[in-house]
């Protein structure tokens, strides 16, 4: 029963949640925020680990040209182009370029971002696969 100045729904309370800092801090989001900051983004950007295994080189593309830094650089360009021109103002699809092993041209890969409330109401991206949310 919901009395009063009590905020929780009927029927539910909450167990336990899980914050934005805490998942960064386990590592389930790899926090860009100053390598964003650098390419013009005003809010904090994190990723997860699945968009943080394609940002990571192999040693295969690593002795391509291939680096961490560059390949984050050219995710974060895509996403602002992509912010630009997106129809919604919460979340945008994109898909930059990128090597991928065995592979002789770059590709797309498919990844989409999400500008939510942080763990203190302040607005922040998260970057995804397809897959995740």
């Amino acid at each position: 029963m919901n009395m009063g100045n009590d905020t929780r729904s009927e029927g539910f309370d909450v167990i336990h949640a899980y914050t934005r800092a805490q998942a960064i801090e386990d590592g389930v989001l790899v926090d860009l925020s100053d390598l964003a900051r650098e390419a013009g983004f005003r809010f904090p950007v994190a990723v997860t680990q699945g968009v943080w295994a394609v940002l990571n080189p192999t040693k295969e593309l690593e002795s391509a040209g291939q680096d961490m830094n560059g390949r984050a650089w050219d995710m974060l360009t895509i996403l602002r182009h992509g912010i630009r021109g997106a129809s919604r103002t919460d979340e945008v699809h994109f898909a930059p370029l990128f090597l991928r092993e065995s592979v002789q041209e770059a590709e797309p890969v498919e990844m989409w971002a999400k500008c939510g409330p942080g763990d203190d109401g302040e607005p922040v991206i998260t970057v995804m696969m397809p897959d995740e949310d």
